[in-house]
């Protein structure tokens, strides 16, 4: 499918990874183009819509240990990690689902894993539950005519001018994502749904080749 052809749905794209995403895709692209998606989409013409990325939830949380958190603040950290990724999935998903040569993206933390210092275990648990739903989708829409990619993020994301040692480039990751939606997938046969884990900027050739995991 040519780019010009497609229409992709950036969710979540005002932080630091999605930010990234959807500027990437805008250089692919037009601002023309982005606006006519824009239309399309209030105009109540979703079904042109091609490919989603989502890049939901918050990044960081520190706020102590789970005996001094309450079940409401669990709740909040459930909604933005888990809820939000499955609600919207369920909303966009239809729109995809069927259409040989379109995407859908996950793009996921890698705090889920381990505790990643003392006070972040609730970011641990609702990451936790964004992989094993990313999980869940994949296996359960084997043979989905849309490529489920999911990108595991197990390093910090910097923005321009902070970058720290290990950490991906925003742009840099962004581009990376940008090539998979255009790379769509292969219809025939039915696309192998393909988890990328991003450990540091070295793995981002991997998104870039198709190296999934």
């Amino acid at each position: 499918m040519p780019n010009s052809d497609r229409v992709v749905l950036a969710l979540g794209g005002a932080g630091t990874v999605g930010s990234g995403v959807v500027k990437a895709l805008l250089d692919r692209g037009s601002e023309e183009g982005a606006e006519e998606a824009k239309r399309a989409l209030l105009g109540a013409t979703a079904g042109h819509v091609t490919d989603v990325v989502s890049s939901l939830g918050f990044s960081w949380w520190q706020r102590g240990p789970p005996h001094t958190q309450s079940l409401e603040e669990l709740e909040r950290v459930l909604g933005s990690l888990v809820l939000s990724t499955f609600v919207s999935w369920k909303t966009f998903f239809p729109l995809v689902r069927d259409n040989p040569g379109s995407t859908y993206t996950f793009i996921t933390g890698g705090a889920g894993d381990k505790l990643l210092m003392p006070g972040t275990g609730f970011l641990t648990v609702g990451a936790a539950g964004a992989l094993g739903l990313c999980q869940a989708l994949r296996e359960e829409y084997p043979d989905t005519p849309c490529k489920i990619n999911q990108v595991k993020i197990n390093t910090g994301v910097s923005s321009p001018g902070r970058s720290a040692p290990g950490y991906l480039d925003q742009m840099d990751l962004g581009s990376a994502v940008a090539s998979l939606v255009e790379r769509g997938a292969d219809p025939n046969p039915a696309p192998a749904h393909s988890v990328y884990t991003l450990n540091g900027p070295d793995d981002l050739r991997g998104v870039l080749t198709a190296d999934g995991v």
